[in-house]
């Protein structure tokens, strides 16, 4: 099941929507200041390098 899988678990099975998604899981972990574990963040960095364009977006939790 997805919901209690990270990126360095899941991933949506449609690859043009791997950028997107990494970049709304960054943005909450950064809204809510949440942290991130050595697989997760590797799995973040590695898609990271297929997304130059994307960009993050976050806006503080109140």
């Amino acid at each position: 099941m997805k919901a209690d899988k990270d990126p360095a678990e899941w991933l949506p099975s449609d690859g043009s929507y791997h950028c997107t998604y990494a970049a709304t899981w960054v943005g909450t972990k950064l809204r809510w200041d949440l942290a991130v574990d050595d697989a997760e963040r590797q799995a973040l960095l590695g898609l990271a390098e297929d997304c130059a364009a994307t960009t993050v977006v976050y806006e503080p939790a109140p």
